[in-house]
């Protein structure tokens, strides 16, 4: 079976965040889901660097990873899920996790970077939640 798929109706459909950025980290790709968890609109993100959604205090070590990951072709991440902190076009903090994965030129070096994001702060927020009331609950038994 010959099925054609529409890639660029896939990627918009998804409900999972896309984002592609190139060799120098300025966005080349903003899906639908990728607005819907950031804020910002694709015409906002294209052409920006990752700092939109990088917060300040992870970017020096963020930046580090993304020009060495460009230069040698490689991640050390493979198809880690990786959970980290982002930032939302209004300021304040999201969860995200994300996978990674590269595209590369024909002659075999990377040319962007695409990234498929979850925003997980509501479920990390129940999780910390929880966490915190079993605390409590051990603390009261542990007292009696």
């Amino acid at each position: 079976m010959d099925a054609q798929i529409d890639y660029k109706q896939l990627l918009t459909a998804i409900g999972d965040g896309v984002v592609v950025a190139d060799a120098s980290g300025a966005i080349i790709f903003w899906n639908p889901a990728a607005e819907r968890i950031f804020g910002f609109t694709e015409s906002e993100a294209l052409g920006k660097s990752l700092d939109i959604i990088v917060p300040e205090r992870q970017r020096q070590r963020h930046w580090e990873g993304y020009e060495k990951t460009m230069h040698t072709g490689q991640t050390r991440y493979g198809n880690d899920l990786l959970r980290v902190p982002a930032l939302h076009k209004e300021g304040h903090p999201l969860s995200i996790a994300f996978t990674v994965a590269m595209l590369y030129t024909p002659d075999g070096k990377v040319s962007s970077i695409v990234a498929i994001v979850r925003d997980e702060t509501k479920r990390w927020g129940e999780e910390r939640d929880m966490r915190r009331r079993i605390a409590e609950l051990e603390a009261k038994s542990a007292a009696h």
